[in-house]
């Protein structure tokens, strides 16, 4: 049982690249990433009919292959996520711990990765559909890109101002559509003939694309058109405003929390090779660049040395 439980340990640290399997870790995730970017451009290749006809075979294995290994991937990490410092803190059971893992946005992205696949290999259907869906293998890029992660970090903090935001836009979208339909159904019934068909021009206007395909030709029509156009600009803003505001938020906190954990690790205005390992793990973790985590030490190891010793005479006070 203890054996058990220690192999469960190391293939933890190994997936998370801590401790004294940074090393591996990092091949395992260039390994996995590699996977993935086959399978994207395979998948896109595929939907030429001469090349999927010719390397059919190649393209099943290939197919066979990443999804075995996928799935073997997503059963590990549910099986080892109890051992991650997230899931271990929790006062609870191992298997609400996998539950909870298994709600977790990655662990989701995870199981949509090879879901398509298994649905297509049980039911033995050439579904196109499902064969596309293949595609969001992508997403799987989350885990290995920290700069991917604080994005959907940012997703989710700012969750209820985005849902508020797009609220907003779809009653804008509403009333654009009401107002188009109003002023043209009646020179361009074929274009403007009811709200839902309004609606095409006023998400292209809204969204500032304007295909062009739909235009407004009564004086009124391109007067609402203009002030919807100006409208869309600031509307569009809010959300990427949203976005980027959180997208530093998270960048400032996670530069804080490895300044703090570096001030801990200066017992004695110095730092060891276990402190400098302990510290490399959480700059990984974190998603900092080197230099960025050397500037924060730096910094940390001068306020310290400030605080030891006399900047006078050099002597502890």
């Amino acid at each position: 049982m203890n054996h058990l439980r220690h192999l469960r340990q190391t293939i933890a640290h190994v997936f998370e690249a801590s401790g004294d399997y940074q090393r591996a870790g990092h091949l395992l995730d260039i390994a996995l990433i590699s996977l993935i970017m086959v399978n994207v451009i395979a998948i896109v290749l595929e939907s030429v009919s001469s090349i999927a006809v010719q390397y059919h075979q190649e393209f099943l294995l290939l197919e066979v292959v990443s999804v075995s290994l996928f799935s073997i991937e997503y059963l590990i990490r549910l099986w080892t996520c109890v051992d991650r410092a997230k899931y271990a803190a929790m006062a609870t059971s191992n298997t609400k711990r996998r539950i909870r893992y298994l709600l977790s946005p990655l662990a989701l992205i995870d199981l949509i990765a090879i879901l398509p696949s298994l649905l297509m290999f049980a039911f033995a259907l050439d579904l196109r559909f499902l064969r596309v869906l293949r595609l969001l293998r992508v997403f799987k890029l989350t885990r290995y890109s920290r700069a991917m992660q604080l994005l959907l970090q940012a997703f989710i903090d700012e969750g209820s101002s985005l849902l508020a935001a797009f609220f907003i836009m779809a009653v804008v979208l509403i009333l654009a559509s009401c107002g188009i339909y109003l002023l043209e159904h009646d020179i361009q019934p074929d274009k403007f003939g009811s709200i839902p068909a309004a609606m095409w021009w006023a998400m292209a206007t809204l969204t500032t694309v304007g295909y062009g395909d739909v235009v407004p030709i009564t004086p009124l029509g391109k007067l609402f058109g203009g002030v919807i156009t100006l409208v869309s600009m600031g509307m569009v803003a809010v959300p990427t405003g949203l976005l980027a505001s959180s997208f530093s938020e998270q960048v400032r906190k996670r530069r804080q929390v490895f300044e703090d954990a570096v001030y801990e690790q200066l017992i004695d205005g110095s730092l060891g090779e276990a402190q400098l390992s302990h510290l490399e793990d959480l700059r990984y973790k974190l998603g900092l660049s080197k230099l960025e985590a050397n500037k924060a030490i730096k910094t940390q190891l001068n306020a310290r040395s400030a605080q030891l010793f006399c900047r006078h005479c050099g002597k502890r006070p």
